[in-house]
């Protein structure tokens, strides 16, 4: 059965067209994804993402099993407070899941993750905590805002209480802060500044109704897919998956190979494909031309197939379509893409293509 999340009714309120996505209900927009977008990339943008799986992780054996779990270290956190981006993968070094982990105290983790992979990873995890000495603790009476934009700091401090203001308004990007019941970190999937915030279900829609209050615009999947884009960043399901490696995904950053040590799983899979070479790897495209790209459409060189788009879509700021692509082999700066039977020119660069709103 599809579920709703505990802003179902202020999104209805709002008017928003409402789609199905992994199991929720959610809003796509509020009758403009363009001013949604322009929103974040300008002032600020709240989005519902209590869709999101909140787990944590709690025990003395927590940072040794998450040194296993997950392909970047928790080592690198070095105190409380502190947030890390990583992959979650099989033996076979494909992806389960990338997710954020956040140090909340020396024995209790905090693990984010996406809609899409919860009936797989949640089991997956529990398998692999054998033997260590932790608690795994789904956190289902949580809801989850996301506030992001130049703006979305500023605006939410004022509306903060003065214990949860004091401690926001010194957090530092991939920094993240408990105030009693809620939960403060500073990262996003806008490629703007911003705020995540888990709090329980119940404070949720108040909170959101201050914000909105505030000026902050209601924003919907629609524009979340076009703001990530622009900013390079994947989404699980589309840009990779258990196909796929954090080594032809553009994530390799994501791997702590050293200490020799550690043998997180999928490590030696993940050894032997770089040591042999990585076969494909993933780019960005810009079309020079009219037009919009989408998931599966052919990249050419020279008239042959060398590579799929994994997601496609029309940039507002950019004001041209972009694209990733998983590719076999190198083509320059130039290839071509296949749209309804015509091959268009496209630019080949790097994934991220708007850095706080600017090119």
């Amino acid at each position: 059965m599809i579920k709703n999340t505990p802003l179902h009714a202020a999104h209805l309120a709002l008017n928003a067209k409402m789609v199905a996505f992994h199991g929720w209900n959610m809003p796509l927009h509020y009758g403009s994804q363009l001013k949604e977008h322009e929103a974040v990339r300008t002032q600020a943008g709240m989005f519902d993402v209590s869709h999101m799986t909140v787990i944590d992780i709690l025990g003395a054996g927590g940072r040794q099993f998450l040194r296993k779990l997950l392909t970047n270290d928790v080592d690198k956190l070095k105190h409380v407070g502190r947030a890390l981006y990583t992959c979650l993968c099989n033996e076979h070094g494909g992806i389960l899941d990338d997710l954020i982990v956040y140090q909340r105290s020396p024995d209790n983790y905090r693990l984010i993750l996406n809609s899409a992979t919860r009936a797989h990873v949640l089991p997956w995890i529990h398998e692999k905590s054998a033997g260590f000495s932790i608690g795994i603790q789904e956190r289902h009476e949580l809801a989850m805002l996301a506030v992001q934009g130049s703006e979305a700091i500023q605006k939410t401090l004022a509306l903060l209480t003065p214990a949860e203001a004091d401690a926001v308004s010194t957090l530092a990007p991939f920094e993240c802060v408990d105030v009693d019941d809620w939960f403060f970190a500073r990262t996003g999937y806008t490629g703007e500044d911003g705020l995540e915030i888990v709090l329980p279900e119940e404070a949720i829609t108040p909170f959101w109704n201050k914000l909105l209050a505030a000026g902050i615009t209601p924003c919907g999947l629609a524009a979340r897919d076009t703001l990530r884009l622009e900013a390079g960043l994947l989404l699980y399901g589309q840009d990779m998956d258990k196909t796929t490696t954090p080594l032809n995904s553009g994530l390799s950053w994501t791997i702590a190979w050293e200490p020799h040590d550690r043998d997180f799983i999928g490590m030696t899979a993940l050894l032997s494909q770089k040591h042999h070479g990585v076969k494909q790897k993933l780019v960005g495209l810009k079309l020079n031309e009219p037009g919009v790209m989408r998931t599966g459409q052919s990249v050419l060189l020279n008239g042959h197939p060398v590579g799929l788009i994994t997601s496609g879509t029309y940039s507002p700021t950019l004001q041209c379509s972009i694209a990733f692509a998983r590719i076999s082999q190198e083509v320059g700066h130039d290839a071509h893409v296949e749209i309804r039977g015509k091959h268009l020119p496209v630019t080949v660069g790097k994934l991220r293509f708007v850095k706080h709103g600017a090119h």
